[in-house]
């Protein structure tokens, strides 16, 4: 009963310091705030309303090519087939081409077709329906 009552006392007495400590130091007097807050605006450290951080990092640098410039690239590049096609349809279209490159197979079917026929015959392959290491079960009880 005593350890209760001493862990209690101790517990209080926690709580109640960590609530004067907190209110130990002065408080900010609104004017104060103000002034803090129009510092940091002067000197752009404050984000704009609704903005998340880096609101305020500067923009990157212009491109150092002209508008003509960039379009005669765009049409070469077009040209010569070296840009994708746009919307969604070119990413089913792509997706499309990967498949079928790495589907392909470097034989033909007639001699896929010989090679299976000799791997029976030899006895390589499992016949169906049966597990390739059949596993021995107990016999039951």
């Amino acid at each position: 009963m005593k350890k209760f009552a001493l862990g209690a006392i101790v517990a209080a007495t926690a709580v109640f310091a960590q609530t004067a400590f907190a209110q130990a130091s002065a408080p900010v007097s609104r004017e104060q705030r103000k002034a803090e807050t129009a510092a940091a605006n002067k000197s752009g450290k404050l984000a704009p309303a609704g903005e998340g951080p880096g609101a305020m990092a500067q923009p990157a640098s212009g491109s150092d090519k002209t508008r003509t410039d960039r379009k005669a690239q765009t049409q070469a590049d077009i040209k010569s087939g070296g840009t994708k096609p746009a919307g969604e349809a070119a990413e089913a279209k792509t997706d499309k081409t990967e498949k079928a490159k790495n589907a392909g197979s470097d034989k033909t079917r007639a001699e896929r077709k010989a090679q299976t026929q000799a791997d029976i015959k030899s006895g390589a392959t499992q016949p169906a329906g049966e597990a390739p290491n059949p596993v021995a079960t107990p016999p039951k009880k």
